[in-house]
This record gives C-alpha cells, sequence and structure tokens, in this order.
C-alpha cells in the first residue's frame, strides 16, 4: 500500500454517504435506518411508499432516474448531461428530507 492509500477509502465513505452528491434509492434507505433506526426491509418499504414505487423498483436505474426527477431528488448521472431544470445538490437535499420525514 503506498501513502496514496492512507486517505483513499475513508475519503470515498465520506462523499458516498454524505449529502454533497446526488442520491441512489439505497442510499434513502439506509438514511432512514441510521436517522430512524428502521430495519432494511421497513426502510425499504418506506422509501418506495414515499416514491410511490414498489420495493423492486428501488433497484431498477431506469424507473429510479425518472422518479428522482419527477419528484426533483436529484438524478445519478453517468452518460448524459444535467438537464436545465432539475434541482442543485442543496435543493434536491432539502426534496429528500421533507419526503422522507427526516426534518
Amino acid at each position: 500500500m503506498g501513502s496514496g492509500d492512507t486517505f483513499g477509502m475513508p475519503i470515498a465513505h465520506a462523499v458516498a454517504s454524505g449529502m454533497n452528491g446526488l442520491r441512489a434509492a439505497g442510499d434513502l434507505v439506509a438514511r432512514l435506518e441510521m436517522a430512524k433506526g428502521m430495519r432494511l426491509t421497513q426502510a425499504k418499504r418506506t422509501v418506495a411508499e414515499a416514491l410511490g414505487v414498489g420495493v423492486a423498483d428501488l433497484a431498477d436505474p431506469l424507473v429510479m432516474h425518472e422518479v428522482r426527477g419527477e419528484l426533483r431528488l436529484g438524478r445519478v448521472f453517468e452518460l448524459e448531461t444535467t438537464y436545465p431544470h432539475d434541482p442543485s445538490p442543496q435543493e434536491a437535499k432539502a426534496s429528500i428530507r421533507a419526503l422522507l420525514g427526516l426534518g
């Protein structure tokens, strides 16, 4: 391991778990598990209900891309550019908090 590897993983975890970026459905589930002490099954069901989709849809990137756009939760982009009317990460953060009842 080189000296550059010392902080690589902690930084990756901090960025992935922080609210600085756009989030996937699994991150929303994990957030409810941590914030409200929910078990995995209950958190998945709660997120699916809040998003208006089935639990299986949480793992479908095409469904989630559309749902996140409709609800202004921010979208996770891989190959395409952002849409002009998509929310900023901070707007998405506020929308996610309101949707999941996290205050």
